[in-house]
């Protein structure tokens, strides 16, 4: 975290490695994700040199439903709905425009993967549905 302080500038809120792939995911403060990928993306061009991982880099959102936006870019989140189970199990299902569908779900899931990931953490969320 404090080697990607040193090259964007941006201080990191947290950072999160993604278990299945091995990316690394910065989360940055709200306004702060362009300033952390810098021009052209160099900032996380060069970070991924140097670690030897993928790099993504999301913005911070006190609320759920901006978070789950940000979480998904770049494709169009349409709303959120959170349900509790019975056996206490919390399900988030994420609307998006059918047309970003695949992109929101990513190749072999990886999206949502790294989203339940996330969103476990700071939201106690156990299942993460794309509708």
């Amino acid at each position: 975290m404090a080697l990607f302080s040193d090259i964007t500038g941006v201080d990191v809120r947290d950072c999160v490695i993604e278990p299945e792939t091995g990316t690394i995911v910065f989360i940055v403060p709200p306004g702060k994700a362009g300033l952390a990928i810098g021009s052209r993306g160099i900032n996380v061009k060069r970070l991924s040199k140097i670690l030897g991982k993928r790099i993504e880099v999301v913005e911070w959102a006190d609320n759920l439903e901006d978070f789950v936006k940000n979480l998904f870019l770049p494709a169009r989140v349409l709303g959120t709905s959170l349900m509790k189970l019975k056996d206490g199990k919390k399900v988030l299902y994420v609307r998006v425009n059918p047309e970003d569908k695949g992109l929101a779900i990513g190749k072999g899931g990886k999206n949502v993967n790294k989203a339940k990931t996330i969103l476990k953490r700071y939201f106690d969320i156990d299942v993460v549905s794309i509708i």
